[in-house]
């Protein structure tokens, strides 16, 4: 669930989105301002406006951005979801159907291409067609990953330089996989063993002798906010359950995020 929204439930656009959030009652792009939030919708409709929005078998959404004449440009609606992560916003994408909207999952942002295709009015124009990717499916892939043991301080380097990183015209798939993964090990490194939330050592040693603990994207329970080591908490595996599943998980993750001061500077 995000931002209150689960998965598969249809949604009312005017009462649970824009009366809650506010942002664009037109469009399929709606960017309220007063929240870290960024909404998209897609449908069948934005077929005939040259939209031809696509999941490809690696799990990865194509979404065709906005402009339905000439061509499209990086700005408004179209540059809020190249920024999104590094902006500390969610990225929540909607089905247009009859009865409503349906809320398909969170994703976030791992590259865009140009694409050609025609306008509103029939004209061959470039569309920018970003490519999503679940945000569930992100951090899966980042756990099965072994962390390396570099010097803590090169670790820390490398994290803040992920964190900080924007989005450029065009980034390999790998992008989003390789600043995740700079943050996890930085993390696990920070940790030096210990869970950063009971304090307890770590269960076990993974196969390269590295405690095995597990990040925890803090922020991504309210707000889906980027990889960055001042909201990532290296847990050990009770202590994530807890927080995902516990009956006072989003209590817990309260409790996580104001010891992260004590952690991390910010």
């Amino acid at each position: 669930m995000s931002w209150g929204f689960e998965r598969g439930r249809v949604y009312n656009r005017r009462a649970d989105i824009h009366g809650r959030f506010g942002g664009q009652q037109q469009g399929g792009i709606i960017t309220p301002s007063k929240h870290k939030l960024v909404i998209i919708i897609t449908g069948e409709e934005g077929l005939a406006h040259g939209y031809a929005d696509r999941l490809r078998p690696d799990g990865v959404f194509e979404y065709f951005g906005e402009g339905q004449v000439g061509h499209m440009t990086m700005q408004r609606g179209n540059a809020a979801i190249a920024s999104h992560s590094a902006d500390g916003a969610s990225l929540l994408l909607f089905r247009k159907t009859r009865s409503g909207l349906r809320f398909e999952d969170e994703y976030v942002y791992e590259a865009h291409h140009l694409e050609p295709a025609p306008d509103r009015l029939g004209n061959m124009r470039d569309a920018i067609v970003f490519e999503l990717r679940p945000v569930a499916a992100v951090v899966e892939k980042i756990e099965e990953m072994t962390p390396t043991s570099p010097d803590l301080s090169e670790l820390r380097k490398r994290a803040f330089a992920a964190a900080n990183a924007t989005p450029a015209k065009s980034m390999s798939t790998g992008s989003v996989f390789e600043r995740s993964r700079d943050v996890r090990d930085y993390v696990v490194a920070r940790a030096k063993g210990h869970c950063e939330g009971c304090s307890q050592p770590a269960p076990f040693l993974r196969a390269n002798g590295v405690p095995y603990l597990e990040p925890h994207h803090i922020r991504r329970l309210t707000d889906g906010g980027p990889d960055d080591p001042r909201f990532v908490i290296a847990l050990c595996p009770n202590c994530h359950r807890r927080v995902h599943s516990g009956s006072d998980g989003a209590e817990y993750n309260g409790k996580l995020l104001l010891s992260m001061s004590s952690i991390e500077d910010y």
